[in-house]
C-alpha cells in the first residue's frame, strides 16, 4: 500500500471517530507499527492530526476553549437536564464543589432548600448562588478571562483547606483510555484538586464530548462518576468497563 493511501484511510478514521489509536490503523492497513508512527508523524508535521500516547486526535479539538459564554449556549437543553439530575443526588446539609463549568453553573437553581455549602472557583456562579441564599466560598488565585475560572496555586492551597460531601465538574472531553481532559493544565490541576478532596466526585458532560481528547488530563475515567445523555449503547458498554454511568432520561 502506498503512503498516500495509508495517510487517506488515517485521516478517515479520524474523520469517523476523532480519536484511533494504532491497532485501529494496523486493522485497516496492512503497515507495521513502525510504519504507522512514521505516518502519524508525518502527518502532524502536515497539522493534519495531533498525536497522542498510543494513537492520534484532529489537531483543532487539543487546545481549543471557547468562551464561558458560548460554551452556555451550546447544548443548553442537555446541560440544564444533566444539572437537574445532579441536583437531585445531593443531600441536605452537604457540603459541595461545584466548578466553573457552564453544566454545572445550570445545577444552582435546584439547590434552593438544599441548606448545602457550597465552594466554588467560578466567578460567573457567584451571582446566581447568592440569588438563591445558598453559602458560598469563593476560592482565591488567578482569574481566568476566558472562562472566568479561578486557577493557580492559590486555587489549590485555598482547596486544601476544605473537605467536600460531593464535588461536581465539568470536562471538555472523556474517553475510555485517555480519562476526562481540558484544555488548560491549571484548570485540570484545579479540578484534580477538588476531585481527590470529595468523597464522591461526579462529572456532566454531554455525548458530544464523548472520545473528544483535550491538552490536559484531569483524571482517569474511574476516579469520578459519568453523568451523560444520549450515549449510544455499544459506547455505553464500553464506558461501563472503567466508570459508573448514568445516561439521564433512560
Amino acid at each position: 500500500m502506498l503512503t498516500t493511501e495509508r495517510h487517506a484511510i488515517i485521516i478517515q478514521l479520524l474523520k469517523e471517530k476523532q480519536t484511533i489509536t494504532l491497532q485501529d490503523i494496523i486493522d485497516a492497513t496492512p503497515a507495521s507499527e513502525s510504519t504507522i508512527r512514521r505516518d502519524l508523524t508525518d502527518l502532524e508535521k502536515q497539522g493534519k492530526l495531533v498525536r497522542i500516547h498510543g494513537g492520534a486526535t484532529i489537531s483543532e479539538r487539543k487546545l481549543q476553549e471557547l468562551t464561558f459564554s458560548e460554551k452556555s449556549t451550546k447544548n443548553l437543553q442537555e446541560k440544564v437536564s444533566l444539572a437537574k439530575y445532579a441536583a437531585s443526588i445531593i443531600q441536605k446539609e452537604d457540603c459541595i464543589y461545584l466548578d466553573a463549568g457552564s453544566t454545572v453553573i445550570q445545577m444552582i437553581p435546584y439547590l434552593a432548600g438544599k441548606d448545602v455549602v457550597v465552594v466554588t472557583n467560578g466567578l460567573t456562579h457567584v451571582d446566581a448562588l447568592i440569588e438563591h441564599g445558598i453559602t458560598t466560598y469563593l476560592t482565591g488565585g488567578l482569574m481566568k478571562t476566558k472562562t472566568s475560572a479561578v486557577v493557580g496555586q492559590q486555587a489549590i492551597e485555598s482547596l486544601n483547606n476544605y473537605r467536600f460531601d460531593k464535588c461536581f465538574l465539568g470536562v471538555n472531553g472523556f474517553h475510555p483510555i485517555y480519562g476526562y481532559t481540558t484544555p488548560d493544565p491549571e484548570e485540570a490541576a484545579v479540578k484534580l484538586t477538588a476531585s481527590t478532596l470529595a468523597q464522591e466526585t461526579y462529572v456532566l458532560a454531554d455525548a458530544s464530548k464523548y472520545n473528544q481528547i483535550s491538552f490536559a488530563k484531569v483524571t482517569d475515567l474511574k476516579n469520578a462518576q459519568l453523568i451523560t445523555q444520549h450515549i449510544q449503547q455499544n459506547d455505553l458498554n464500553t464506558l461501563t468497563k472503567n466508570t459508573t454511568v448514568k445516561v439521564v432520561g433512560t
